[in-house]
C-alpha cells in the first residue's frame, strides 16, 4: 500500500465497531470466575449497603465471613450461597456486585432496608436457584436478565415497592416453583399466556392496581393468593360483565314518576321516625326525673346483673334529697359526676377527690393517655384512662362502657367507674400492679429479658391467652381490639397476667388505623373498629413471637426515621424456613436445659396465631389450651418448685 493512501471503511462496518466499543466500556470489568473475583464483589456489596459487615478482606471469603458459604474442591472453592437476614442493610445494589457472583446458588437478603432497582445485572448468578429479596425497599421494573435465570426454583420478591406490570417473560423460568410478588405496586392485569408448569406456590396478594381475569393457568391458586386486589375469576368473584346490552340512554318517564314518589315516602317515613323517637324522649326524660340513682344492666350473656351508681359528697346527698331532678342530673351526666360500675368501693370518693390525688403518667397510646392515681392515704391506687377521640352520645358511650364493666375475670384488670362530658371521657380501673411486658421486654435490655425465663414466659402468655379467651365468649362481636405487649401487665411476681385496654377499639370515634402498633396489627384489618376474633389471634400470636424472640414487633431500622421497621412474624417465618431456627430465641432463653421441645412449640403456635389469612389461625379457646400444656410440660421438665401445675397463674 502506498504511503499516505487512506481506505474507505464502509459507514455500516464504523457503526459497528463503534456500538461494540461502546458496549465494553459499559461492561463490568475484572470479572473473574474465581474466589478472588467473589471476594472483590462481596467487598464492594458491602461498602454500597452493609459496611458495618465485620468480613476480614485479608483472608477469603470461605473463612468465616458472616453469611457467606463456599463449596468445591479446596484451592478451587466458590461463594454459593449470601445469607444476610435483617442485618440492618441500607443503600442500593450496584451492578457489579452480586451479577458477579457467578456460582452463588442462593441469595438472601430478606428484611433489610435496600433500596433502589433490582441489579440489572443479575442474569449474571446463572447458577442461582433461590433468591429472597422480601422486606426491603426494591423499586422499579423487574430487571431483563431476571428472566435469564433458567435455575431458578424459589423467588420471593414480596413486600417491596417493585411496579410494572407482571410480565410474560415468567415463562422463560421454567424451572420455578414459588413465585411470591405479594405486598409490592404492580399493576394491569396477569397475562393470560402465564403457564409454569413446575409452579406449586404463587401469591401477588396486596397489589391493589393489579386488576382483570386471573388466568386459567393460575385457577388452582387459592384465593389468598389474590387478597387485596381487583383481580377476579378463577378462585375469586365472577368478572363483572360489562358488556353494554341491557343498558339504556335514559330514565323512561315512568321510572322516573316512580323514582319521586320513592323519594316522597322516604321522607315521610323519615319525619314519622323522628316525631316517634321525639315522644319517646319526652316520656323516657319525665320518667327517670323520680328515679333511684341505681340501675341494673344485663349486658354479657351469662354474666351477673351490673348496678350503676352514682359517687356523691354528703352536699350532694344533701341536695338530691330536697331536689327531684337531681338523680336524673347525675345519670346523665349533667351534674358530671363519677359514675360507678358495680357496688360503690369500700372507701367512697368523688371525682373532685380522684382528680386531686398524686398521679403519675403510665403511657400514652393511640386511645388516650393512662395515668397511676394514688389516694390521700394510700388507698386505693387508682388507674384512670383518659380518653381520645371519643365522639359517641353519653348513652352509647355508657352502654358500651357498662357492657365492658360486666367483664369480671382474674386475667382482666376490672373498670370501676367512668366519667363522661363533652369535654372529657374517663374510664377508672383498679391497679394490678408492676409494669408492661413492653417495658420488661425492650426497656431494660438483656438485663430485664434475663429476669425472664422461658418458663415465665409461657406462664404470662397462658394468663394473656386465658383473658382474651374470656373476652371471645361473649360472641362474634366481643373483641379486644388492641392487643399488643404494652397491653399486658404483669404482676410483681412475673409468673402471671393481665390483658388491659380491652373494647375500647370500639369507643373510638375515628376509623382510621392508627401508624403505631402495625406489627400488631392483622393484615386484613382496614377499620381500626371493625376486629374480629381472628384479628385478636394474630395479635397475641405476633406477642408470643415477641416473648420468645425478645424483639419488637416492628425495629427501627437505618435512615428510616422511624417510620418503618422489620416485621416479627415475617421474619421469624423467613429464619425458620431457611432452617436456623436457633437464631430465633432470645439469647437468654436460647440454651435453657430441658425446654427446647416446648420452645419448639410455643414457636409453632406463634406462627399459626399469625397465618395471614384468617380461616387458617386457631381459636383463642384452642390457643389457652395449648399453650396450658406447653406450661405444664415446661414446669415439669424444668422441675420448677414453685409449679404445681395448676390452672392458677393469675396471681
Amino acid at each position: 500500500m502506498a504511503p499516505g493512501l487512506r481506505v474507505q471503511l464502509p459507514r455500516a462496518l464504523v457503526l459497528l465497531l463503534q456500538l461494540a466499543v461502546a458496549l465494553l466500556a459499559v461492561l463490568p470489568r475484572h470479572v473473574t470466575s474465581d474466589i478472588a473475583g467473589d471476594r472483590t464483589a462481596l467487598l464492594a456489596l458491602r461498602t454500597a449497603v452493609g459496611s458495618h459487615l465485620k468480613w476480614d478482606p485479608s483472608v477469603s471469603p470461605c473463612q468465616g465471613w458472616l453469611g457467606v458459604n463456599c463449596s468445591g474442591p479446596v484451592g478451587n472453592e466458590r461463594v454459593v450461597e449470601l445469607r444476610l437476614v435483617g442485618k440492618s442493610l441500607s443503600g442500593q445494589i450496584p451492578v457489579g456486585t452480586v451479577g458477579n457472583l457467578t456460582a452463588l446458588q442462593t441469595l438472601s437478603l430478606r428484611f433489610n432496608a435496600i433500596s433502589g432497582a433490582i441489579p440489572a445485572d443479575i442474569g449474571g448468578c446463572a447458577q442461582l436457584r433461590w433468591l429472597y429479596l422480601v422486606g426491603n425497599r426494591f423499586d422499579g421494573d423487574i430487571p431483563e436478565s431476571f428472566f435469564s435465570l433458567a435455575l431458578l426454583k424459589k423467588a420471593d420478591l414480596s413486600g417491596n415497592r417493585l411496579t410494572g406490570g407482571v410480565s410474560p417473560e415468567f415463562n422463560k423460568l421454567t424451572n420455578l416453583a414459588t413465585l411470591n410478588l405479594e405486598g409490592n405496586n404492580f399493576t394491569g392485569e396477569l397475562p393470560s399466556s402465564l403457564n409454569l408448569p413446575k409452579l406449586t406456590q404463587f401469591n401477588v396478594s396486596y397489589n391493589g392496581q393489579l386488576n382483570g381475569p386471573v388466568p386459567a393457568s393460575l385457577s388452582w391458586v387459592p384465593a389468598s393468593g389474590f387478597l387485596g386486589t381487583a383481580l377476579c375469576n378463577g378462585p375469586l368473584a365472577a368478572c363483572a360483565n360489562s358488556s353494554g346490552d341491557n343498558k339504556t340512554d335514559g330514565l323512561s318517564t315512568g321510572a322516573i314518576v316512580g323514582i319521586i314518589v320513592a323519594a316522597v315516602l322516604l321522607l315521610v317515613i323519615i319525619l314519622s321516625v323522628w316525631f316517634l323517637i321525639s315522644f319517646r324522649r319526652r316520656r323516657r326524660a319525665s320518667a327517670t326525673a323520680g328515679a333511684s340513682t341505681e340501675a341494673a344492666a344485663n349486658v354479657h350473656e351469662g354474666a351477673e346483673p351490673i348496678t350503676v351508681t352514682v359517687a356523691m359528697t354528703d352536699t350532694d346527698a344533701v341536695k338530691q334529697s330536697h331536689s327531684p331532678t337531681a338523680a336524673a342530673a347525675a345519670l346523665t351526666g349533667e351534674g358530671k359526676k363519677l359514675v360507678f360500675l358495680g357496688s360503690a368501693p369500700e372507701r367512697p370518693y368523688d371525682l373532685e377527690t380522684m382528680l386531686r390525688a398524686s398521679a403519675e403518667v403510665l403511657g400514652k397510646g393511640v386511645h388516650g393517655t393512662t395515668y397511676r392515681a394514688t389516694l390521700d392515704g394510700g388507698d386505693p391506687v387508682l388507674v384512670i384512662k383518659r380518653l381520645r377521640d371519643v365522639h359517641l352520645s353519653e348513652r352509647e358511650f355508657r352502654d358500651r362502657v357498662v357492657s365492658l364493666g360486666a367483664l369480671r375475670h382474674d386475667n382482666l384488670p376490672t373498670l370501676r367507674a367512668y366519667f363522661y362530658s363533652k369535654e372529657e371521657k374517663l374510664l377508672v380501673y383498679d391497679f394490678v400492679g408492676a409494669g408492661s411486658l413492653s417495658s420488661l421486654l425492650h426497656g431494660n435490655g438483656a438485663e430485664g429479658r434475663a429476669r425472664l425465663d422461658f418458663t415465665a414466659r409461657a406462664r404470662i402468655a397462658l394468663a394473656a391467652a386465658r383473658g382474651v379467651a374470656f373476652i371471645h365468649l361473649g360472641g362474634a362481636k366481643s373483641s379486644h381490639g388492641s392487643i399488643k405487649s404494652s397491653n399486658v401487665v404483669v404482676n410483681g411476681t412475673r409468673d402471671g397476667a393481665y390483658v388491659a385496654d380491652y373494647g375500647l377499639a370500639q369507643l373510638m370515634g375515628a376509623a382510621a388505623l392508627p401508624k403505631r402498633g402495625t406489627g400488631y396489627r392483622a393484615p386484613e384489618v382496614t377499620d381500626a373498629r371493625a376486629v374480629s376474633h381472628k384479628t385478636d389471634v394474630y395479635s397475641f400470636g405476633v406477642v408470643v413471637l415477641e416473648l420468645l424472640t425478645g424483639r419488637a414487633p416492628t425495629y427501627a431500622l437505618p435512615d428510616d426515621g422511624g417510620a418503618g421497621g422489620v416485621d416479627l412474624a415475617r421474619w421469624v417465618r423467613s429464619v425458620v424456613q431457611e432452617e436456623w431456627t436457633s437464631e430465633v430465641f432470645d439469647s437468654v432463653i436460647g440454651n435453657e436445659p430441658r425446654v427446647e421441645e416446648e420452645m419448639m412449640r410455643l414457636l409453632q403456635l406463634g406462627m399459626e396465631c399469625t397465618e395471614q389469612h384468617p380461616d387458617r389461625r386457631p381459636s383463642m379457646a384452642g390457643v389457652e389450651a395449648r399453650i396450658e400444656r406447653i406450661v405444664e410440660d415446661a414446669s415439669r421438665r424444668a422441675d420448677f418448685s414453685s409449679t404445681d401445675g395448676s390452672r392458677s397463674v393469675s396471681a
